[in-house]
């Protein structure tokens, strides 16, 4: 298992504020009516992205964590499975949603949270992070559950 730090980035007002809003322009220029955070730093990062970029904020966390109706999806880890949820009604088949996360690792989450958004009706605007770990080989993972929608990572390691 490899981590990476963000909390410095996070930690410095002028680099964050940086950082959410290359991931809004983003988000604006592939046309996002909706951003979605991943649990747990993509929340960090999603909400003040969907500020700057004028849209909504959806949380898609683990599962049992969301009150109400959810959508779910199950989906293999290297290290076992794990499920995400989204509250079902927070999409709309009108909805561009983009993916806001901080790592692109593996690719599980992202890929699992692309078929909860097609689930929910809605359609696909893009994945943005922050960083992409090469050498793990996500994007190739999420490249056919991309179907055409763009892979934006902003530092490739």
């Amino acid at each position: 298992m490899l981590f990476k730090d963000i909390t410095p980035l996070l930690a410095d007002p002028a680099a964050f504020t940086a950082l959410t809003g290359a991931l809004a322009d983003l988000s604006v220029r592939h046309g996002a009516t909706k951003v979605v955070g991943l649990e747990a730093r993509g929340f960090i990062l999603g909400a003040p992205v969907a500020l700057k970029a004028g849209v909504g904020f959806i949380p898609v966390r683990k599962a049992g964590k969301l009150p109400g109706a959810t959508l779910s999806q199950r989906y293999d880890l290297e290290y076992g499975s794990a499920e995400i949820e989204v509250h079902a009604e927070d999409l709309r088949p009108d909805d561009r949603v983009m993916v806001i996360d901080d790592v692109l690792a593996t690719g599980g989450t992202a890929e699992a949270s692309l078929r909860l958004i097609r689930r929910a009706g809605a359609e696909v605007a893009g994945v943005a992070v922050l960083m992409e770990l090469g050498f793990l080989n996500g994007r190739e993972r999420l490249n056919p559950a991309l179907d055409g929608a763009p892979l934006e990572a902003l530092l490739t390691v």
